[in-house]
């Protein structure tokens, strides 16, 4: 697997080097966003590893423009910063996962063969999903209620195509830490209440019956009834 890491702190560079490269991956460096940048758009990678506070070009606008040049690249995410709206920003500017400095080599190991499994196994054609007068197409990436297109992030797309898949059964924080942020973060975290106070209010504000709904210590679940 060839994987190109862009990040500015040597010792931080040098120790992932050395371990990815001992894992038998082959790793090209970038110590800048520039730099990273056009080696992303000029050379196939497997996974970028790309740290968010770099110099020349911040690490979300690099992951934003190797996104539109290559939607399907799994992107992960370094940052010194662990607060919710810092990660929600990465998420949000396209990288697939996040991982906190400091961190164990062996969790940014799993996290890399999880997302490389992901991109390579390849999915089988969806049929739109349908509540009441709200449809998904997972194939064409839209979604509408009442006939008006809905305009949704990547991760919020993800969150409610799960959601839907599993209509009328209450999904756990857990679940949704599996299947649509694979195990990216602890549970204390509120990523997902936040994603989903997100949905909420492109989803349901303004819309009858409301459709999405918690339950208390259990989860979420999508329904028509209250």
């Amino acid at each position: 697997m060839k994987i190109l890491l862009v990040e500015d702190e040597p010792s931080v560079a040098a120790f992932l080097y050395q371990g990815l490269t001992e894992q038998d991956y082959t790793v090209d460096l970038a110590a800048d966003g520039l730099l990273g940048l056009s080696r992303a758009q000029t050379t196939h990678y497997d996974c970028l590893i790309l740290d968010q506070m770099l110099p020349g070009l911040s690490g979300l606008e690099v992951c934003r423009q190797v996104r539109a040049h290559d939607p399907g690249v799994p992107i992960l995410m370094l940052t010194a910063l662990g607060e919710t709206d810092d990660k929600i920003r990465g998420l949000d500017a396209g990288a697939d996962d996040y991982l906190v400095k400091p961190f164990a080599f062996d969790e940014l190991l799993a996290r890399l063969r999880a997302l490389v499994r992901r991109r390579t196994e390849a999915p089988a054609p969806k049929a739109p999903l349908r509540l009441a007068d709200l449809t998904l197409d997972p194939a064409a990436k839209r979604v509408e209620r009442a006939g008006q297109p809905i305009q949704l992030t990547a991760r919020e797309f993800a969150l409610l195509e799960y959601l839907l898949r599993n209509q009328g059964r209450v999904v756990s924080r857990a679940d949704l830490l599996e299947h649509v942020w694979d195990l990216s973060f602890d549970t204390g975290s509120n990523v997902i209440d936040v994603y989903i106070n997100f949905l909420r209010k492109k989803v349901d504000k303004g819309f009858e019956p409301k459709l999405i709904h918690t339950l208390v210590g259990m989860g979420y679940v999508m329904k028509t009834e209250a």
